[in-house]
């Protein structure tokens, strides 16, 4: 395992078009739900519970190698929003571009003949964390990051929130986001012996609704 590969795959200008996403957020300013750092702080604190929680078991179940196909499958029915499964395939499509040019592998290039159109986001994740040379924990940690720190960087733009105050929000989080991974992980090791059905389904509807909203307006800041 490589510390420096996990900075790598989780720093925000590795280039997988995260910067396009806000991870719901601008939905979220628009409907008055975050207006500020405490708000800001409820918000990813609720995708670290829910959508962060899946997509951290589906990352951590890829990089132990479980069969993308079947975790693709399974991140799509837990992703009711039609909206949010397009972004999901656009930003692992993305991704993979990015992991197969850093880490190229047989792994990476079969991942990209089996899902030439995109496969969700954290089943890509996980499979350049293996390609890397990291394990579960790895992949569960950058997702879990990942599904907080894109909230938090564009509700900088969006509200011209005080970078300070966004990054105390996450620093706050740290914690719980120790402790989801953990949850993350003992889930993938349930997913490699039980099968995808052991995966967390926790939901977020309000996420979902926000979703479809903001892909029909017109004037977006962000893709999601």
């Amino acid at each position: 395992m490589s510390r420096a590969a996990l900075l790598v795959l989780a720093d925000g200008r590795f280039p997988a078009g995260g910067h396009a996403h806000s991870g719901g957020a601008e939905a979220a300013v628009h409907a008055g739900r975050i207006t500020g750092a405490a708000s800001l702080e409820d918000f990813c604190r609720g995708r670290l519970h829910t959508t962060g929680l899946v997509s951290a078991a589906l990352a951590a179940s890829a990089a132990l190698g479980v069969d993308p196909a079947v975790l693709d499958a399974a991140a799509d029915a837990r992703t009711p929003s039609p909206a949010l499964r397009a972004a999901a395939r656009k930003l692992g499509r993305q991704l993979l571009r990015a992991a197969r040019a850093t880490w190229p592998g047989a792994e990476l290039d079969a991942l990209a003949r089996q899902f030439p159109k995109g496969a969700h986001q954290p089943v890509v994740l996980g499979v350049a964390a293996r390609a890397a040379g990291l394990g579960p924990q790895d992949a569960a940690h950058c997702a879990l990051y990942e599904s907080v720190g894109g909230p938090a960087t564009a509700t900088v733009r969006l509200l011209s929130l005080d970078p300070f105050d966004a990054t105390a929000v996450l620093a706050r989080l740290a914690p719980e986001a120790d402790r989801v991974a953990e949850a993350a992980v003992r889930a993938a090791h349930r997913v490699a012996a039980e099968g995808a059905d052991a995966l967390p389904a926790a939901s977020a509807p309000l996420l979902e609704l926000f979703a479809e909203a903001h892909a029909a307006r017109t004037g977006r800041l962000f893709a999601s």
